[in-house]
């Protein structure tokens, strides 16, 4: 892929959190970005933002759930911006709660948001990426992908069929020879208003799983992702890298450690937010919330695995080349 510079990029779920650190580092590389959610409030102020770090932002309401604003919006964003050059799904909405206490309308609306919605994203930047033979589709996945949690069950599901429904499709597109590229980043816990506004049934204040990231930490995993569409996934911070191999090695360990410490690490001591919920309507309607959510002195703004993971080459090349000058010293010493 090409510099972003001057391409235009779709960014998901770009009104906070996650997507909004995500479209204000676009903004930096001179990229021109469609917007798309649903809160008018967050969705112009991310505009803003884009703008002021350089870029270009133009806002396209649209809701993830609904296949047929998707695919208008995307449309609308070709014949007013030009060619889609990367896609990057972010959007997602969720329920805290044990699952016997979600009713079927709120599972069906959080799976159609969080799993549907990538879908269809998917789907109308493929068919309109076919034509050119060239594109890059971004997935913003979770270490939930691969290891499910207490009172996460809705949000753990989707993000499972994102991981499967990606693994297909890329399957397809190599057989069929294609140019376009989709990719899958694996986040760790972010601090993201998600905790004040997902509808959350809990007796205390929802909290990001500890080690808190930052959504910039995520952003610069992302928009490296877009930059380099090659790799089929990249995994972003320790405590993912940690979780996904412990999944690999000793699941049903991970299973009873997991059932005895999830359901108390995600909770604060304080009450709950009331009144507040993003499942049906938008928060951020009237309301800018912006990129992070209210765990700031918790959180990491960097994250030295990531780095890693985005210079392995030169990393491995660098220890062989150690590891090489290190066994010549030692035959040297050797009588």
């Amino acid at each position: 892929m090409a510099p972003l510079q001057g391409r235009v990029v779709v960014v998901t779920g770009a009104s906070g959190g996650v997507g909004r650190a995500v479209v204000r580092l676009l903004g930096q590389r001179g990229a021109k970005v469609a917007l798309i959610a649903r809160g008018t409030t967050g969705l112009g102020a991310a505009a803003v933002d884009v703008g002021a770090e350089g870029g270009t932002g133009q806002v396209f309401e649209a809701d993830m759930a609904d296949y047929d604003q998707v695919r208008l919006a995307a449309e609308r964003i070709e014949a007013e911006m030009g060619p889609i050059s990367v896609w990057i799904n972010t959007a997602f909405s969720s329920v805290f709660a044990k699952f016997s206490d979600i009713t079927p309308d709120e599972y069906a609306r959080t799976t159609a948001v969080t799993y549907l919605g990538y879908v269809w994203g998917t789907k109308v930047a493929l068919d309109l990426m076919r034509g050119r033979g060239t594109g890059a589709i971004i997935q913003t996945g979770s270490a939930l992908s691969y290891r499910g949690i207490p009172l996460q069950s809705a949000y753990c599901g989707a993000k499972h069929a994102i991981k499967g429904f990606t693994e297909s499709l890329r399957t397809e597109l190599l057989s069929d020879g294609s140019d376009i590229h989709v990719s899958l980043v694996q986040l760790p816990a972010v601090n993201t208003p998600q905790f004040d506004w997902v509808l959350s049934k809990l007796r205390r204040h929802p909290q990001p799983v500890p080690p808190i990231y930052q959504p910039e930490v995520a952003a610069r995993a992302i928009v490296y992702a877009a930059e380099h569409p090659e790799r089929k996934e990249y995994w972003v911070g320790a405590s993912t890298a940690a979780t996904l191999l412990a999944q690999r090695v000793a699941p049903a360990l991970v299973d009873r450690y997991v059932a005895r410490t999830g359901a108390r690490s995600q909770q604060t001591d304080e009450k709950p937010p009331s009144g507040v919920s993003n499942l049906w309507e938008p928060a951020d309607d009237t309301e800018d919330y912006g990129a992070h959510g209210s765990f700031d002195r918790r959180s990491h703004a960097r994250s030295p695995q990531l780095w890693l993971s985005q210079h392995r080459g030169p990393v491995l090349l660098a220890l062989a080349g150690g590891a090489a000058v290190t066994l010549a010293a030692l035959r040297r010493r050797s009588p």
